[in-house]
C-alpha cells in the first residue's frame, strides 16, 4: 500500500543531473551493444544485416567522435566509412571489442570510486550517530547531508537524517528524506516508521495510518509496534477533534468552560484556608463530568493543579490532618472525574511529576478514604489495555505486595485490589517487575496471609492465590516460588487446617492452594524433594 504523497523536489546533492545524465547514457549504451551482439549472431540473415548496417552507423558516430590521441586512426576509419564499402564483420568486431573495453573500463573507475565514496560515506554516517547521540542534531543533520554528497543511495544516511529532522520538529524534510529512502530500498521499515511519526506530527492521520500499515505488510512481527502507533494515531485524533469542539463550544458561551475556568483560576490562587481548596475541587470534580469537560479541564491546564503548595503538601505528606485526607480525597475524586474513559487525561496525570510514584504510597497510606479512592482511580487505567500500557511505564514493582496485603480488608477495598491485579497479572513487563520483590516482599505476606486465612477476607485470599499461580505462567517466577520451603509449609498448612471448616470461602482458599502447588510441581529442585 503505497503512500499518496505529492512529488518533491529532490535534496541538493540530488539535482547534479549532468551527472544521472551521463549514468543514463551508460546505461542506454550497454543495452544498445548487448543488442547489436544479439542480432550480429542471429541466424536470421535480415536480423543480421539489420545489426550490421546499424553497427556500420554507431562505428562511423563513434569515428567522428574520437579524441586527439586516436587521430590516425580516426582518419583511417573516416576513408573506410566515407568510400561507402561495406565493413567486414572482423572489422565490426573489432570495433566492437574496443567499445566494450571502453565500457569495461568505465565500470571499473566507476566501482573505485564508488567503493571511497562508500569509505567516506560509513565514516560520515558514523560521525553523525555520534553527534545524534550527543544531542547535536544540526551536526548531525550536516554529517549525513556530506555522506550523501559522497553517495546518493545509502538508504541509512537518509533514514538517520529523518530522525535528526524529526527531533527538530522539521517533519517535511523528514518526510522527504523517508520518501529518498524508499526509493533506494523500498522495503524499509525504518523510513515508514520514521515517515509515519512525521506525518502524525503534522496531524496527517490517514497518511500515518497507512505508514503503520505498510509496516505490517512488510513484517508481520512488527505487529505489537504496529497496534501501538496506531492506538498513537487514533488517541491523538481524538484528542485534536475533543478540542475542536470544546473550543466551538466555549466560543458559544458554554457555561461549563467558564466554570472550570473559573474554578482553576481560584484554586490556583495561594495563601487559602485549605478548606477553601477542598471546597473547589469538590466543585470543580463535578462540573468536569463529560467528554467536554474533560477537554475543558486539560486545555485549561487542570493537571497543573499540583503545583498548588497546599494541593500537593496534601498529596504528598507522609502522615495528614483530617483536613489534608479530606483535600487528597477530593483530589482523587476530581482526577476520577477528569480521566474516566479519556486516555488523553489518563496520559497527562502519569506525566506530571511524581504522581505515579505518589500512587503506591497512596495504598500503603493505611488511611481507608484515601486507599479506596486511590484504587477507583487505578482501576480506571488497569481496565483498558492503553490505560494498562500507562501504568506499566511506572515502576509497579511493589504493587504485588501492596495490592495482595487488601486481602486483609473486609471491605470493597479487597475485591478492587484483586481486579487491578487481575487486570495486570498477564502483562509481561507487570511479571518482571514482580520478580525483583518476590522473595523479600511477596512471600513472606503470602505465607502470613495463609497462615491466617480464617481471620481474612478468603474470598479475596482465594483470588490472591490464584492469581500467584498464573504468575507460575513465567518460569523464573515459578522457579523463584517453588524453591520456596516457607511457602510450602503454608500451603500444607493451610490443607492441614480444621476438616470441619466448610465454608465456602475456605473451601475456595483450599482449592486455589492445590491448583498452586500443582503449577509448582512442575519444577524439580531440592525443597520439593
Amino acid at each position: 500500500l503505497a503512500v499518496p504523497r505529492c512529488p518533491r523536489c529532490p535534496p541538493a546533492m540530488l539535482r547534479d543531473e549532468d551527472t544521472e545524465a551521463d549514468f543514463q547514457r551508460f546505461l542506454r549504451r550497454v543495452d544498445d551493444v548487448t543488442n547489436l551482439l544479439q542480432g550480429l549472431n542471429s541466424p536470421d540473415s535480415a536480423v543480421q544485416e539489420k545489426a550490421i548496417a546499424e553497427t556500420e552507423k554507431r562505428l562511423r558516430e563513434q569515428g567522428g567522435s574520437r579524441e586527439e590521441e586516436e587521430e590516425s586512426r580516426t582518419v583511417v576509419n573516416r576513408t573506410l566509412i566515407n568510400t561507402s564499402v561495406r565493413a567486414f564483420p572482423s572489422e565490426i568486431k573489432a570495433g566492437l571489442d574496443g567499445f566494450l573495453a571502453a565500457l569495461e573500463k568505465d565500470a571499473k573507475e566507476r566501482a573505485q570510486r564508488r567503493r571511497r565514496n562508500e569509505q567516506l560515506a560509513n565514516a560520515l554516517q558514523e560521525q553523525g550517530n555520534d553527534a545524534f547521540r550527543a544531542g547535536d542534531f544540526a551536526l548531525a543533520i550536516q554529517r549525513y547531508s556530506q555522506g550523501l554528497q559522497r553517495l546518493r543511495d545509502k538508504q541509512e544516511l537518509y533514514t538517520n537524517r529523518a530522525q535528526a529532522y524529526l527531533k527538530l520538529r522539521e517533519y517535511e524534510k523528514a518526510i522527504s528524506d523517508c520518501e529518498w529512502a524508499l526509493k533506494c530500498n523500498k522495503n524499509c521499515l525504518k523510513a515508514y516508521f520514521l515517515m509515519g511519526k512525521a506525518h502524525l506530527a503534522l496531524q496527517h492521520f490517514t497518511e500515518a495510518r497507512q505508514c503503520y500499515e505498510k509496516m505490517l505488510q512488510l513484517d508481520p512481527q512488527k505487529e505489537k509496534l504496529v497496534k501501538d502507533c496506531v492506538s498513537e494515531a487514533r488517541l491523538e485524533e481524538r484528542r485534536l477533534r475533543d478540542e475542536e469542539r470544546a473550543e466551538r463550544e466555549r466560543q458559544a458561551g458554554n457555561v461549563a468552560a467558564l466554570s472550570i475556568q473559573e474554578l482553576l483560576q481560584r484554586i490556583s490562587s495561594p495563601g487559602q484556608h485549605i478548606l477553601y481548596y477542598t471546597g473547589g475541587i469538590r466543585l470543580l470534580a463535578e462540573v468536569v463530568n463529560s467528554c467536554t469537560g474533560q477537554t475543558f479541564f486539560r486545555t485549561n491546564n487542570g493537571f497543573s493543579i499540583l503545583r498548588n503548595e497546599a494541593v500537593r503538601g496534601a498529596f504528598c505528606a507522609e502522615s495528614r490532618s483530617p483536613a489534608e485526607v479530606e483535600l487528597c480525597v477530593s483530589l482523587l475524586l476530581l482526577w476520577q472525574a477528569a480521566c474516566a474513559g479519556n486516555e488523553e487525561n489518563q496520559r497527562l496525570l502519569l506525566a506530571q511529576a511524581g504522581v505515579g510514584a505518589q500512587l503506591a504510597e497512596l495504598l500503603s497510606s493505611g488511611t481507608a478514604q484515601i486507599q479506596r479512592e486511590t484504587l477507583a482511580l487505578i482501576a480506571l487505567y488497569s481496565g483498558t489495555e492503553s490505560g494498562r500500557g500507562l501504568l506499566l511505564r511506572q515502576d509497579l514493582s511493589r504493587w504485588l505486595q501492596l495490592l495482595m496485603a487488601f486481602v486483609k480488608s473486609s471491605d470493597a477495598r479487597a475485591d478492587s485490589a484483586m481486579n487491578i491485579l487481575s487486570d495486570l497479572i498477564g502483562e509481561e513487563r507487570f511479571q518482571r517487575q514482580c520478580r525483583a520483590m518476590l522473595s523479600t516482599g511477596v512471600l513472606p505476606l503470602f505465607t502470613q496471609l495463609l497462615g491466617c486465612a480464617r481471620q481474612v477476607n478468603q474470598a479475596a485470599l482465594a483470588r490472591a492465590v490464584g492469581l500467584l499461580g498464573s504468575l507460575c505462567a513465567d518460569v523464573g517466577l515459578r522457579a523463584q516460588l517453588a524453591e520456596s520451603r516457607e511457602c510450602w509449609q503454608a500451603c500444607l498448612q493451610l490443607l492441614d487446617g480444621d476438616p470441619g471448616a466448610s465454608s465456602p470461602g475456605y473451601q475456595q482458599c483450599v482449592l486455589a492452594v492445590l491448583g498452586l502447588m500443582m503449577n509448582l510441581l512442575l519444577e524439580s529442585n531440592g525443597t520439593i524433594q
